[in-house]
């Protein structure tokens, strides 16, 4: 399942527009910028299984750093500060990763 099936090339650019240099990363910014906060919870849940690349319930953090790829292959990969600042916010329960409920409330946070 391709993430264009879900969201607009536009709202995909849009979202990377705003993360294109280093350390810029925000989710809350890019989150509304690809318009996934407004997405139902089951667009949400088709998401977190693309990112899910190994297909175990969690985005591991070697998956988040590549999380941007996910939307295009162009893109830059996370830096490590990102990667674990943006783990640090989904990962409610302190288990190292993101299941889904926790990237469902990060995705509306």
């Amino acid at each position: 399942m391709a993430l264009s099936g879900i969201l607009t090339e536009a709202e995909i650019a849009a979202g990377l527009q705003s993360c294109q240099a280093a350390d810029s990363f925000d989710y809350k910014t890019f989150f509304v910028k690809v318009g996934l906060n407004s997405k139902s919870k089951d667009e949400v849940t088709k998401v977190f299984g693309v990112l899910d690349q190994d297909g175990s319930g969690f985005i591991e953090e070697e998956e988040l750093k590549l999380f941007l790829k996910q939307f295009s292959a162009s893109a830059r990969a996370l830096t490590d500060a990102e990667t674990k600042a943006f783990l640090a916010a989904g990962d409610s329960d302190g288990d190292g990763k993101i299941g889904l409920d926790e990237f469902q409330a990060l995705v509306k946070s």
